[in-house]
C-alpha cells in the first residue's frame, strides 16, 4: 500500500512507520519535543489497552439518557480522551493489521502532553472475504482529494495479516467492531466517518452502538449494500457467501496453483471475478515451495458470517442517537439483497430520525452490483465526498 507500512511482528511489538512524499516519517519518542520528518525518526506511544469507556458503560440509545448525560456534562467520543501513563508501547499487543493513508497536509502533533492528534479520520471496513487492500485505490483517491483526512484500513479478525493476531471469541459482528473500537482507541484517533462494505457495513454500525453516548462530535455512518437485519441471499450472477465459504472449506489449505482454485470455483458455479477475487486470499506457503496458503481464518470466518446473519441492529438504527448520521446506499444491481420491507422501513427511519435529531438517508448507486467500490468507483466517490466537505 502507497503511503504506509506496517510492521506487526511478533505480538508484542507494535510499529508502524509513514510514507509521505517518498520520505518514511515515523512519530518521535515520547520524550523528543520536536517532531522532525526524516527517515529515522521513531516513536514509543504510550496506549493502555484497557482504556476505553466503551466497555465500561452501558448507556441507553435513547434520546432521553443522551438528552440527561449532555446536562451533566459527560460527553463521551468513540475512544478514551483521557491523558495516556508513560510507558513502552511494546508493552501492548496488536489489535488488528492496518494501513493508514494520509492526505498531503497532516501532520502529526508534536506536544508530547496530548499525543492525539486532531486529524480528522475515517475507517474504511471490508466485507467477508475480503481485506484492507479491497479499499488501497479508492483510499488513495480520497487522500488526494482531500489531503487534509486520513483513512484507516484494517483486516478485520480472521481476515488478512490479521488472522496470525490470535482473538478471543466469538468471532462476530460485535467482537470485530469491538476490534476496531480498541484499535482507534491505541492510535488515539477518533473517527468522524465510518464506511463499511457488506459485512463490513453492520461492523460500522455495531461500532456507534457499542460506543458510549452521547458522541464527543457528529460522526457519518455508510452502510454500503446492506440492511441493518436479514440478509438476503443474491440472485443469479450475484456473490453467494455462504455457498462460497463452504465450497472453500472443501478445499485443501495448500494448493498447487490458483489457477486451479479459480477452474473449480467456476466449475462450482461462482463467477470469474469472484473466484479471481478469491484467490487473491492465497499466498506462497514459503519461499521455497511452490504451494499457496490462504490468508484467513476459514472457520473463523464461518462463524462471522453466521453472525452478519443474524446480527439484528434495527433497533439502533430506528432510534438513532442525536450525533449519529447513518447512511445506507443500496447498489441498483444488488436487487435480491433488498426486500421491499427493508427500504420502506429505512425511509420510515428517515422520516422519526429528522424528527428527532438523529440522522438516516438512503442513497441509490447507479449501474453497480454488490461490489459497489469496483463497479462504479466513480459514483461512489461522487456520493461520499460531500461527507469530507
Amino acid at each position: 500500500m502507497a503511503g504506509v507500512s506496517t510492521f506487526p511482528g511478533c505480538g508484542c511489538c507494535y510499529r508502524t512507520a509513514f510514507t509521505i512524499r517518498g520520505r518514511e516519517l515515523r512519530p518521535p519518542s515520547v520524550q523528543a519535543t520536536n517532531l522532525r520528518l526524516s527517515s529515522t525518526t521513531r516513536v514509543s506511544r504510550p496506549f493502555e489497552e484497557d482504556m476505553f469507556p466503551f466497555s465500561r458503560f452501558s448507556l441507553s440509545n435513547s434520546r432521553k439518557a443522551s438528552h440527561k448525560l449532555v446536562h451533566s456534562g459527560i460527553h463521551m467520543a468513540l475512544v478514551d480522551e483521557r491523558p495516556v501513563r508513560s510507558g513502552d508501547v511494546s508493552n501492548f499487543p496488536q489489535i488488528l493489521a492496518y494501513e493508514l493513508v494520509q492526505g498531503a497536509l497532516v501532520k502529526w502533533s508534536s506536544n508530547v502532553e496530548n499525543l492525539k492528534p486532531d486529524i480528522p479520520t475515517a475507517v474504511l471496513l471490508h466485507g467477508i472475504l475480503g481485506g484492507r487492500k479491497n479499499w488501497g485505490s479508492f483510499a488513495r483517491r480520497l487522500a488526494q482529494e482531500f489531503p487534509m483526512w486520513q483513512f484507516l484500513l484494517v483486516d478485520l479478525r480472521c481476515h488478512g495479516d490479521s488472522t496470525s493476531i490470535k482473538k478471543r471469541g466469538p468471532n462476530t459482528v460485535a467482537s470485530a467492531a469491538l476490534d476496531v473500537l480498541k484499535l482507534v482507541g491505541q492510535l488515539r484517533v477518533t473517527p468522524r466517518i465510518l464506511v463499511g462494505h457488506s459485512f463490513g457495513g453492520k461492523v460500522a454500525l455495531s461500532m456507534v452502538e457499542q460506543a458510549a453516548k452521547p458522541l464527543a462530535r457528529p460522526v457519518k455512518v455508510w452502510v454500503l449494500d446492506a440492511t441493518p437485519g436479514k440478509v438476503h441471499p443474491g440472485g443469479d450472477g450475484e456473490d453467494h457467501p455462504g455457498e462460497l465459504i463452504a465450497f472453500l472449506s472443501t478445499l485443501p489449505k495448500q494448493v498447487a496453483s490458483k489457477r486451479d482454485v479459480v477452474s473449480a470455483l467456476i466449475k462450482e458455479g461462482f463467477s470469474k471475478d469472484v473466484a479471481q477475487w478469491v484467490v487473491t486470499n492465497l499466498r506462497p506457503t514459503d519461499s521455497s515451495s511452490s504451494s499457496f496458503s490462504w490468508v484467513f481464518d476459514l472457520k473463523g470466518i464461518a462463524e462471522m458470517y453466521k453472525s452478519y446473519e443474524e446480527t439484528n441492529l434495527w433497533k439502533f438504527v430506528e432510534d438513532v442517537p442525536r450525533g449519529v448520521h447513518i447512511n445506507f446506499l443500496k447498489a441498483e444491481r444488488s436487487l435480491h439483497r433488498w426486500a421491499l420491507g427493508d427500504l420502506q422501513r429505512i425511509h420510515a427511519a428517515e422520516e422519526q430520525a429528522a424528527d428527532e435529531g438523529g440522522g438516516v438517508q438512503m442513497h441509490v448507486l447507479e449501474d453497480a452490483g454488490h461490489w459497489v467500490h469496483a463497479d462504479n468507483p466513480d459514483g461512489l466517490f461522487r456520493i461520499l465526498s460531500p461527507s469530507f466537505q
